[in-house]
């Protein structure tokens, strides 16, 4: 039996994924080819990625991670697929629209138009391939070897730690990342034994190549030694003085709302 619909996509994978030879295949076998670009719809439109669109007749992803606009989704498809689409959604699946979401989602698919989002995910994706550089150099293993992209998966077990364990360190230190299982896990999906971290966040406070290699030194340190006396918190305290000279977009320095 031949496949219906083929899916293409992947929540925590560092490679460009070639959408080509995916609707080459679809259309040998006479199959829908899906596409969820979730993760790498803001550099799709910043033209940092190649695009599903003349290859799928299905794309849905995520409005936030790389396309940087509110929670939440769209879904895009060819003509012939549009009333099934409509009727999936609603009554379907989705209640009353959240017009404030909407609007969100106008204003950062204008964003996404301009040459300054074009240089976003530009700079996102430089600056994923030096910090997958420098904590490559410092001896934490990388799945696939380094990124094309805005992630990078890491192997702790390289530094002898789980994934959780490199979270829950990390966290302590200031640095937000996620643990994630890696190719041929031998922990559970809940300790894991890798570590998911990307750029979209920091290059959108301006961070750029020089950051990185400071980012990956403190990554580095914790991971070291992540039980040490003191590591934690002299770490955190470095990074919360460092991260003052990068305000958070639209949050930092903004008045506080008086009842």
């Amino acid at each position: 039996a031949k496949p219906k619909i083929i899916v293409a996509g992947a929540t925590a994978y560092p490679r460009a994924i070639d959408f080509a030879a995916f609707g080459e295949v679809a259309k040998a076998c006479g199959a829908l080819l899906m596409v969820d670009m979730s993760h790498i719809a803001g550099l799709v439109a910043g033209e940092q990625h190649m695009s599903p669109a003349p290859y799928a007749g299905v794309i849905t992803s995520t409005t936030h991670k790389t396309l940087r606009g509110p929670r939440g989704a769209m879904a895009l498809c060819r003509s012939e697929h549009a009333e099934a689409l409509d009727k999936a959604v609603f009554p379907g699946t989705q209640g009353g629209p959240h017009l404030h979401t909407i609007a969100g989602k106008a204003v950062a698919f204008g964003e996404a138009m301009t040459a300054g989002f074009a240089d976003y995910a530009r700079r996102i994706v430089e600056n994923a391939a030096v910090l997958a550089e420098a904590l490559s150099a410092g001896g934490l293993r990388l799945v696939s070897g380094g990124t094309d992209n805005h992630l990078i998966l890491a192997d702790c077990g390289s530094k002898g730690v789980s994934g959780l364990k490199a979270q829950n360190a990390l966290g302590g230190a200031g640095i937000v990342t996620n643990r994630n299982t890696i190719p041929w896990d031998t922990r559970s999906a809940y300790v894991t034994s890798g570590l998911r971290l990307g750029t979209p966040a920091l290059t959108s406070r301006g961070m750029g190549p020089d950051e990185m290699r400071r980012v990956a030194a403190w990554i580095l340190r914790v991971l070291d030694d992540p039980d040490g006396e003191g590591v934690r918190e002299a770490v955190c305290a470095e990074v919360a003085e460092f991260a003052r000279a990068f305000p958070v977009p639209g949050i930092t320095g903004r008045a506080p709302v008086v009842a």
